[in-house]
């Protein structure tokens, strides 16, 4: 689905570069695009995370409307060999980024996309000012083109992208083993194992993160549920299994960093009904 006639899409930033950069990129989308066309999701993502980035873009871009453009900048490569891309996805939504996998679990979300590698000379009028910053050098410029109307073909030859899958959850009977694929700004561990895999009433349930030893905590409903400095284990907004300290840090009780192995356990209570297989998967519907 492709917006209005003459109206651009929208265009929305996801970054690790913080503020300062991300008005650069936005300072270059303004020559081309009003304002309210563009949306910032977030420039505060872990520096260098790409997978870690990968699964939170794909949790927060998916509820835009289709059609679309997604501007995605986590690009620890830059200046080396990676491709830039830009994608049309089967919703009708856009994607620009680097050829670094960033982009990959959305734009299975969004039902699948043909991916084109960026030829710059299509793109960029003006000498580029460095190889630091393709952020605002070459995909700011590539983004605003795909709002205005361009098709994602015009910018380059067919590509096949560079695969960094998100990692799989398992569930068997009584546990689910995964690991943290993000910590928020409140220290929050979020996990990849999908939170309707647990029952409905387990009672408490054993976490393990890493090698630490397991540790029995309740399973909760909300923050305050669990209490005021103890450690829990709930449904997080992502809709997976989120390990947190009420009112307080749970990496840092748990010395916990993404990528570390999380094996839960519980006992009794009803299994819900659910078709999910694999947590690094979901679908727009």
């Amino acid at each position: 689905m492709a917006p209005r006639a003459g109206r651009p899409r929208v265009v929305t930033l996801s970054t690790d570069v913080g503020s300062a950069y991300a008005a650069q990129m936005k300072g270059v989308l303004l020559h081309s695009l009003p304002p309210d066309r563009i949306v910032d999701l977030t420039h505060d993502l872990p520096a260098h995370g790409v997978r870690e980035a990968a699964f939170v873009v794909r949790a927060m871009a998916t509820p835009f409307p289709a059609g679309s453009v997604h501007l995605v900048v986590v690009d620890p490569g830059v200046g080396g060999g990676r491709a830039p891309l830009a994608a049309a996805c089967a919703d009708g939504s856009r994607l620009v980024g680097p050829d670094n996998g960033v982009l990959l679990p959305l734009a299975e979300a969004l039902g699948g996309a043909t991916f084109y590698r960026i030829d710059p000379r299509r793109v960029v009028r003006a000498g580029r000012v460095g190889t630091t910053f393709d952020g605002r050098d070459l995909f700011a410029p590539a983004a605003a083109q795909l709002a205005r109307g361009v098709r994602p073909s015009s910018l380059g030859p067919t590509i096949v992208p560079v695969g960094q899958p998100l990692p799989h959850a398992v569930r068997r009977v009584g546990r689910a083993d995964g690991e943290v694929v993000h910590i928020d700004r409140f220290g929050n561990l979020i996990t990849n194992i999908p939170s309707d895999w647990v029952p409905r009433k387990p009672g408490p349930v054993t976490v393990r993160v890493g090698s630490r030893r397991g540790r029995r905590v309740p399973w909760a409903t909300s923050y305050a549920e669990i209490g005021r400095g103890r450690l829990g284990a709930l449904g997080s907004s992502f809709g997976t299994v989120e390990v947190a300290v009420g009112e307080g840090r749970a990496a840092r009780r748990l010395q916990a960093e993404v990528g570390d192995e999380v094996a839960l356990r519980w006992r009794g209570g009803r299994a819900r009904a659910t078709s999910t297989v694999n947590s690094d998967r979901p679908r727009r519907r």
